[in-house]
């Protein structure tokens, strides 16, 4: 690791002039894998803004919304009693997401600007990654590929977005909260991130020197059923090769709304807004939930490593529905 310089903020807008100031330095909050990437040489800020004193952190609940601090952590969000009773997909996530240890010292401000775990990006002797070099091409495209995008994906770049978390944020339409030179703004999650284009390297809206201050989180209506349903190759300590976030809420055995989305199968977290118009005023069943899901994987980007992903993400969608509708066959 090269060396950097270090600063403590004490206050959001001391932080926020820093980092404008300076084109080379990053935030640093938890740092469960921002360090890791600086060890490896991915990441070499010239300064640190160590953020962790900021009061921006905390829990609060008013008019059907949770409005969570970007500085709280995964653990103090999963414990939280209105995410246990209202909005238990979410609260499956997080414990889904990572080890109790890195839920004490993960952020959600952190855990929704991670990094992808693409080998080739995390691999800085691999010259071809255009997140990381733009324009030395995709090693992933014609490599190893199995834990890679099919959805939003693109020549460009195949590689995914890591989050649990930011799954059932996204289908909640959650908002994210930003503070920067120009002052405050809030961006929903679903508009935040970047499919990568032509420009992997872009990976969200934010400028240079914005802070996520706090995410806003719809609560679900009383008696809405959902389920976070992560398929992996081991049980622990694993990113999903495929994930489906849902949320039903059912009059009899017809669905009224339907929310939707997927992970470990996009270069962003997933809304599947195709599948939410099909589910919507369809009885629950088999074949709403497999229209849905024939909805959600159209025209997927695959290379040889990535196609089995295809079958793979409808089954999980189907299964996830099936569950979150209480077993209806």
């Amino acid at each position: 690791m090269r060396e950097f310089a270090y600063v403590r903020a004490d206050e959001v807008g001391q932080a926020v002039a820093v980092m404008t100031a300076d084109p080379a330095a990053a935030y640093l909050a938890g740092g469960t894998t921002q360090l890791d990437l600086m060890k490896d040489g991915v990441l070499a800020p010239d300064q640190l803004i160590d953020i962790t004193r900021l009061p921006l952190g905390g829990i609060s609940a008013a008019d059907g919304t949770l409005r969570v601090g970007a500085l709280t952590t995964m653990e103090e969000l999963a414990a939280d009693r209105t995410v246990a009773e209202r909005l238990p997909f979410l609260r499956e996530a997080l414990l889904l997401g990572a080890s109790v240890q890195l839920r004490n010292m993960a952020t959600i401000g952190g855990n929704l600007l991670q990094r992808t775990r693409c080998r080739y990006f995390r691999d800085p002797t691999v010259p071809a990654c255009n997140k990381r070099r733009p324009g030395t091409g995709c090693a992933a495209v014609t490599g190893a590929a199995r834990m890679h995008a099919i959805l939003g994906a693109s020549e460009h770049c195949i590689a995914t977005h890591a989050s649990d978390m930011a799954v059932p944020l996204v289908a909640l339409d959650a908002v994210v909260h930003l503070r920067g030179r120009s002052g405050e703004r809030a961006v929903p999650l679903r508009e935040f991130y970047r499919t990568p284009g032509d420009t992997p390297d872009v990976e969200n809206v934010l400028a240079h020197g914005e802070l996520i201050t706090a995410v806003e989180i719809p609560l679900l209506p009383p008696g809405t059923r959902s389920t976070y349903l992560k398929v992996r190759d081991r049980a622990s300590y694993e990113f999903a090769l495929v994930s489906a976030g849902v949320a039903l809420r059912l009059e009899g055995a017809v669905i009224q709304e339907a929310r939707v989305a997927l992970g470990g199968v996009g270069t962003v977290p997933w809304r599947a807004l195709d599948a939410e118009e099909v589910l919507r005023g369809a009885p629950a069943g088999p074949d709403a939930f497999a229209a849905a899901a024939e909805a959600t994987v159209r025209d997927p980007f695959t290379v040889p490593g990535t196609v089995f992903k295809v079958e793979l993400a409808k089954r999980t969608l189907v299964r996830a529905l099936r569950d979150a509708a209480g077993g209806t066959s």
